[in-house]
């Protein structure tokens, strides 16, 4: 498959026999997700399955980061365009079960920000290696929505609830040094190896018994698909957010950097 004539924001490579490199980009925004990568990240995961020379993949972003999160653009069309609301809302749901569905083993160069949709990818993958000095934080509450995307699913399970409502109410960003610490990453590694280590145990996952391999991600990764109505309702209430004044008031101050002024009272 010429996998480049399909896609605009993910760029491809093969760095060695039977490993599928993804790359997220969008120059000059560190990787931010827009609509067209938003898209894309949603979708891969259905190609990537049906084609039998990849066993295994490795995904990073362009230029040393990651992905610095949503796209403004993208989420000042959520407020204002319903329908946009929910071809976003059934983007995110299909991104975060793709992932969790593909059978083919994930692995995770993270280096820089990881935020928002690439950093679902890179939580959800099956193996993930950040830099020490990579910035990892689930910014929704900033923004003043739900902790919604992978977060609720995937977080309780990888570092404790204590430690995810800590990070996760509180905004609270994490060094690639604390993430391993925590159990939030599989490994931390220098910053200027992050990606050699990566590939090397994308190639090894590619060498390996590839039944034996898809078997055993899909067992593990049932405690995930257990985890599904937590992350439905997370999604949903976090698209929910999109309609009232704190995201309107958390875009506004990112946007002109500021800290935000949400409303004192709510009535939950």
């Amino acid at each position: 498959m010429n996998w480049q004539l399909h896609y605009q924001r993910l760029k491809f490579s093969q760095p060695s026999e039977g490993v599928l490199e993804i790359i997220l980009s969008n120059p000059g925004r560190l990787n931010a997700a827009d609509s067209q990568m938003h898209r894309e990240l949603a979708y891969v995961w259905r190609d990537i399955d049906a084609d039998e020379t990849i066993g295994a993949v490795l995904v990073r972003g362009e230029g040393g980061a990651f992905s610095s999160g949503g796209d403004f653009e993208m989420i000042a069309e959520m407020m204002r365009d319903y329908d946009a609301l929910l071809r976003v809302w059934k983007e995110a749901r299909d991104l975060v079960y793709g992932v969790v569905n593909c059978s083919k083993p994930i692995v995770a160069a993270i280096e820089g920000p990881a935020v928002g949709a690439g950093l679902a990818v890179a939580l959800l993958a099956d193996i993930s290696i950040a830099g020490k000095t990579a910035r990892i934080v689930d910014g929704h509450v900033r923004l003043g929505v739900a902790a919604g995307d992978h977060s609720v699913m995937v977080w309780p399970l990888l570092c404790g609830l204590s430690k995810a409502k800590y990070y996760l109410l509180l905004n609270e960003p994490l060094s690639g040094e604390e993430a391993e610490r925590i159990g939030l990453v599989s490994r931390c590694v220098e910053d200027g190896a992050v990606y050699n280590e990566a590939l090397k145990i994308a190639q090894k996952l590619s060498q390996g018994a590839p039944t034996a391999i898809r078997f055993t991600k899909y067992a593990l990764n049932n405690w995930l698909r257990m985890m599904g109505p937590n992350f439905d309702t997370s999604l949903a209430l976090e698209f929910m957010g999109f309609l009232g004044p704190d995201a309107k008031e958390g875009l506004a101050s990112l946007q002109e950097k500021r800290k935000p002024k949400f409303q004192k009272k709510s009535p939950l």
